[in-house]
């Protein structure tokens, strides 16, 4: 089938290669001239493993190809996807739905026949109704379908998660004749998953809408929940580590999203739960637990300053302070409210002299933060500190040479937001350890 994906940024970008790579002739389309001749040149815009190589693989075996020209994209397509971005909108928190009514306007003037033109941005409920409403203005003539397909992807594991994904959930909206045809052709674009008995869940567009926040607040949701009982086990000397094990174990609340951390950021869970807020307030239902989540993730990024401050005494004037991590996750660049974007700050408010290093996010975080001396490694940014924290859990930070880090540390303070150290190994090489959720080794508890 012939694709086209308006939008090449992580998600447009990340399904237009895996389309392809499903055997669909794709045309990926952006705005930004500089994007898409890079991506004409082989070179990727965002970190995310293997997908250097799968656009590589796809363009030299001519399924896949970038342009800024929407009309050499759509013309003759059987599938447009919007994967265009939808960030908080200033000042009320609402999703900006421009960037997507622009391309369905864009859309409208060059569809060819009966085509299905697909939402993969993540969009509030009665989205879809509206670019129906775009087309048929502009097109009343036009023969298509408007499907919502919320993308489920986790950066860093994006392409695993669009190859093999739990479900793929479909929604739309039309007379039987209509729907039946656009069953078809997404049908036929998720062939290869259909054949592997990927459930295909067939719903109206605004609960397909819906699924996508609800989902995504359900998991901030877990990871809030379990950050809490991390606040309760430090107090009563509990290990927050096993209380998420023994949760995890019960089959009607499984294992992930329950790791105890600095708090969530990201370019899906910190918007779309604000989304889903601003949605329910404006149909007079609020959603108390989400708002609550919101609030208390908030408070926790702006907590985890304190934590550190403490762990030095209680002062950190003058103090040098080595950061390690600070994309929002590890196997990703991807810093949009990321937890060190709240520590930092805060750090140097109170005096702190930061270094940080980050694989991935270090030209990104360049352009954020001001006076931090950013390192090659993550030895060279330890000498001399007075402590180290550890953000982001990637996985060259989970197995480091303990006796060299304490040689060069002024003082052999480690603050480890992630919990990837047993704190009793810790203690007997001599550092003052600190972490989440578990209790002091010599403590007693």
């Amino acid at each position: 089938m012939r694709v086209a994906m308006i939008g090449s940024g992580y998600v447009g970008l990340v399904s237009g290669a895996c389309f392809a790579d499903f055997g669909h002739i794709v045309t990926c389309v952006d705005k930004d001239a500089g994007k898409i001749k890079a991506l004409q040149n082989g070179k990727i815009p965002i970190f995310e493993p293997g997908l250097e190589a799968l656009v590589a693989q796809n363009m030299a075996e001519d399924r896949l190809c970038f342009t800024t020209d929407t009309q050499v994209a759509v013309s003759g397509a059987d599938a447009v996807f919007i994967a265009v971005g939808t960030p908080s909108r200033r000042g009320d928190g609402h999703a900006d739905l421009s960037y997507v009514y622009a391309a369905a306007e864009e859309i409208a003037a060059l569809i060819e026949g009966y085509t299905v033109i697909v939402t993969k941005s993540t969009v509030p409920v009665g989205t879809g109704d509206e670019i129906e409403k775009i087309i048929k203005k502009f097109r009343p003539d036009a023969e298509f379908s408007v499907v919502s397909n919320p993308e489920f992807l986790r950066e860093g594991a994006a392409i695993n998660d669009f190859k093999r994904p739990d479900r793929v959930v479909v929604g739309l909206e039309g007379e039987p004749d209509t729907c039946a045809r656009a069953i078809d052709v997404m049908r036929q674009l998720y062939r290869p998953l259909y054949l592997n008995e990927t459930p295909m869940l067939f719903t109206n567009r605004r609960t397909s809408e819906l699924i996508k926040y609800a989902a995504n607040a359900f998991l901030a949701t877990k990871i809030t929940f379990i950050n809490e009982m991390a606040d309760l086990c430090e107090k009563v000397g509990a290990n927050v580590q096993h209380v998420s094990r023994g949760i995890g174990l019960d089959g009607r609340i499984g294992p992930k999203f329950l790791n105890a951390g600095p708090g969530y950021g990201g370019s899906c869970f910190p918007k779309d739960t604000l989304a889903i807020v601003k949605t329910a307030q404006d149909y007079g239902a609020p959603v108390t637990i989400i708002e609550a989540v919101e609030a208390a993730n908030k408070k926790r990024k702006q907590s985890m300053a304190q934590k550190i401050v403490a762990a030095c005494a209680g002062d950190v004037e003058g103090k040098i302070i080595a950061i390690l991590g600070l994309a929002f996750k590890p196997n990703t660049d991807d810093m949009r409210d990321a937890p060190s974007l709240e520590i930092i700050p805060r750090l140097q408010f109170l005096g702190a002299k930061i270094r940080a290093y980050d694989p991935e996010a270090m030209d990104e975080a360049a352009e954020i933060f001001t006076n931090v001396d950013f390192c090659a490694n993550v030895y060279d940014g330890l000498e001399g500190v007075d402590a180290v924290v550890i953000v982001t859990e990637w996985d060259q930070f989970r197995a480091l040479d303990l006796d060299r880090v304490k040689r060069l540390m002024r003082t052999p303070t480690l603050i480890d937001l992630r919990n990837i150290y047993r704190a009793e190994e810790m203690a007997a090489r001599g550092f003052s350890y600190v972490s989440i959720g578990r209790p002091d080794p010599g403590s007693g508890k």
